[in-house]
């Protein structure tokens, strides 16, 4: 990989390492710490999510038209002041606030860095996101794991952690991340994009279908970072043993890769065989954890759906940068980026609602029947890219 690929890919490591002490621990700390209902938590995590979505859906325009170097340090200086206000102020409900906005500066800066390395690697595919997917599971499994232990000790260091680590992904995007995308390229790809209109229009819709697809495993996903993490919690599994859930995730995930390789070597081409290959492990892997009541149970359960992660996740970012006209990276990453971030958003809104009305069972039948109508939109993606790339 290209020197400042790998930049990329240790400043992603970094900073989802000090996000991770927070998120999380947040439905936790908000309806035990702060006594708020799992509703009203799931509705603080839905509205960081939406202004992540207008951060990604911004972050990646604006990196199509004034480059990656100002937009990167616009998002990380308003991030940096929100954080400290978060070690300063972290009651209710300044925390929820900041909260929010910190979506917004974290959702800029995401696609920034998947187009960058889209951008400077194009011969790259799917191991340039590939690598950056693994930089964030590192990150992952070192931050949840201390969170676990932190937040044990005191909540309060869980904030402080979280400034110290953007920090020095500050110090290296601001020293390493030198790369820039030449603005008159810029502007003249974009002039020879709009003459195939049709085309165009072609391929954004067929990146819509995939990412329904990735908004329905997230909303899935999400679940095991809001109501699964509280459900833990009353069946008796400490925080502890919950933060080894998220670093068996983010282990298996980095360690994990060679049993994979020879499926997507094998579908390396064919994206649309590794989004039912993956959604249909998170089908297998919900129904198994509904019927669950121990730790162990719930290990085995997260190490099912890592696997099913471990082949949509990366996908996704391949199939936006083989979709993207030339001058349209940005704008394409930051729709995939914001799709994530909307299954984030619903998801705990949806969870905590369908918990709070009715019980974890039904919780988990509603995501798996929301799953299967994955498949079909997989169909649809599949009739619509071909001729396309």
């Amino acid at each position: 990989m290209p020197r400042i690929v790998w930049w990329l890919v240790i400043g992603m490591a970094i900073n989802v390492t000090g996000s991770s002490f927070l998120w999380p621990m947040h439905t936790i700390y908000m309806n035990e710490f702060l006594d708020q209902s799992l509703t009203t938590a799931g509705i603080v995590l839905m509205l960081n999510a939406l202004t992540g979505v207008i951060g990604s859906l911004f972050g990646g325009w604006v990196f199509d038209r004034i480059g990656s170097k100002k937009t990167l340090r616009f998002a990380m200086l308003f991030v940096l002041v929100c954080l400290i206000g978060l070690v300063i102020n972290h009651a209710w409900p300044v925390y929820a606030i900041l909260l929010i906005l910190i979506g917004f500066g974290y959702g800029v800066i995401v696609p920034v860095i998947y187009a960058m390395a889209g951008v400077v690697w194009p011969s790259g595919g799917r191991k340039t996101f590939n690598a950056i997917y693994l930089a964030q599971n590192l990150g992952v499994s070192i931050g949840t794991a201390a969170a676990g232990f932190v937040a044990q000790i005191s909540f309060d260091y869980i904030f402080y952690a979280n400034l110290i680590l953007f920090v020095v992904f500050v110090f290296i995007a601001f020293t390493k991340f030198n790369y820039e995308v030449p603005q008159e390229d810029t502007a003249m790809q974009t002039q020879l994009t709009n003459i195939n209109v049709d085309m165009n229009r072609t391929r954004f819709v067929s990146l819509m279908m995939a990412c329904v697809v990735f908004f329905l495993c997230w909303t899935g996903y999400v679940q095991w970072q809001t109501t699964i993490a509280t459900y833990t919690q009353e069946l008796n599994i400490s925080l502890s043993q919950y933060g080894i859930l998220w670093t068996a995730n983010g282990l298996l995930i980095l360690f994990a890769q060679p049993l994979i390789r020879p499926i997507v070597n094998r579908f390396e081409d064919r994206l649309n065989i590794q989004l039912i290959i993956g959604l249909s492990i998170f089908i297998i892997a919900f129904v198994f954890t509904s019927f669950q009541v121990a730790f162990t149970g719930f290990l085995i359960g997260m190490v099912i759906m890592t696997f099913g992660e471990m082949f949509v996740w990366p996908a996704l970012p391949t199939i936006a940068n083989n979709l993207a006209p030339k001058g349209k990276q940005g704008s394409y990453q930051g729709v995939v980026t914001s799709t994530a971030t909307l299954g984030r958003a619903v998801g705990p809104l949806l969870g905590g609602m369908i918990v709070d009305a009715y019980n974890m069972q039904v919780l988990f039948f509603v995501i798996v029947g929301l799953l299967f109508i994955g498949y079909i939109f997989i169909a649809l993606f599949t009739k619509r890219v071909k001729g396309v790339v």
